[in-house]
């Protein structure tokens, strides 16, 4: 198994897990506030649908809606994939949510295809480029390093939205 194959091999395991929530999720459980200070997805007077966002760290930490976090995923998502496109990289503010359950389905859907046609077109010498996202002014970190970082924060939301949808389920009777 070459590196490559075990990124990817990472990835492919983190998306199954994924998939059994994506699967059970309602467009409600998205929007569903799980404390009193929370982080979620709100829509603009213009129509368009951003996250909650503050530069600071707060106290107490705002608990994220699974809409808020699908936003995160699709927002780190789509600027590592500009980074290693070598495309014009987006700002945060760029990155909007698109407005319901199903359509953040299908845009991490789709993000997880560009992803895997961008390691189908990779090598293993390719992972040794280097690479500064998601460590800005930092040299020693190669491609290799923002694929396990992409998959390891991954894992991380995948594990946040199941934790999520478990509780809202769980208090429902469902």
């Amino acid at each position: 198994m070459t590196r490559l194959d075990l990124v990817r091999w990472q990835f492919d395991l983190t998306w199954s897990l994924f998939e059994i929530h994506l699967d059970a999720l309602t467009d409600d459980d998205f929007l569903w506030e799980p404390a009193e200070v929370c982080w979620t997805v709100r829509i603009g007077s213009d129509g368009l649908w951003r996250p909650d966002w503050d530069e600071n760290e707060l106290d107490p930490v705002p608990v994220p809606t699974i809409g808020w976090i699908s936003w995160h995923i699709g927002w780190w998502w789509s600027v590592a994939l500009d980074h290693l496109y070598q495309r014009t990289v987006r700002e945060r503010t760029d990155i909007l949510w698109p407005g319901s359950g199903g359509s953040a389905i299908v845009w991490l859907r789709g993000l997880k295809d560009e992803y895997l046609a961008l390691l189908g077109r990779m090598s293993d010498d390719d992972l040794e480029a280097a690479a500064t996202f998601p460590w800005p002014g930092e040299s020693d970190k190669t491609v290799a390093h923002t694929l396990a970082w992409l998959n390891a924060e991954l894992m991380k939301n995948v594990a946040e939205i199941g934790q999520l949808r478990l509780i809202r389920a769980a208090r429902a009777g469902r």
